[in-house]
């Protein structure tokens, strides 16, 4: 009877050691995806790479791309200029993709659910842009990237809070 009760402490210890606190996750710093965006999102790999190892992604993949450099930048309400964190994060996804001149990456813009439609679809093409911009003044062709608007119909946080909005105003870059 002591083994078992022995045994199953250290079982419980081991389950315990394995978990992960809420916010250390990989869609807690801005590069896994969720609501379908990114390597973290539904149909994502959610850190794991073509072997299936955790931590390890396969070079040149979309997990790649979001534990090396990140896959999205945020911006302010109304604005589609890059913030200082924005041009880091691009400044590492040029870097990523000079490593892989094989792959392309669409850069796909969104916004809050706030303002029309319309209005919301050509703030999405501004700020998708402003990626692109970015990324082919930093030596990337301009043939390796596709641009979409997706104004306000792929929410991250369907939530209607100013911390919701905040997630919701980006470009996420995915490998295609």
């Amino acid at each position: 009877m002591k083994h078992w009760t022995a045994a199953c402490l250290v079982g419980l210890a081991l389950l315990t050691a394995c978990s992960s606190k809420n916010g250390e996750t990989n869609g807690q710093n801005g590069a896994g995806g969720a609501a379908g965006y990114g390597a973290g999102g539904p149909g994502g790999a959610g850190g794991y790479g073509a072997g299936g190892v955790a931590g390890r992604a396969a070079p040149g993949s979309e997990e790649d791309l979001v534990q090396s450099a990140g896959d999205r930048i945020f911006f302010d309400t109304d604005r589609s200029t890059l913030s200082p964190e924005a041009r880091g994060t691009l400044d590492r996804q040029a870097q990523w993709l000079q490593q892989y001149p094989q792959v392309n990456i669409w850069v796909a813009g969104n916004c809050d659910e706030r303002g029309t439609e319309e209005y919301n679809l050509a703030l999405g093409a501004r700020r998708a842009n402003a990626d692109r911009d970015y990324l082919v003044a930093h030596g990337i062709a301009k043939s390796r990237i596709e641009t979409i608007s997706y104004g306000k119909s792929r929410p991250i946080d369907a939530g209607s809070s100013a911390q919701a909005w905040a997630q919701n105003r980006n470009a996420i870059t995915s490998v295609r």
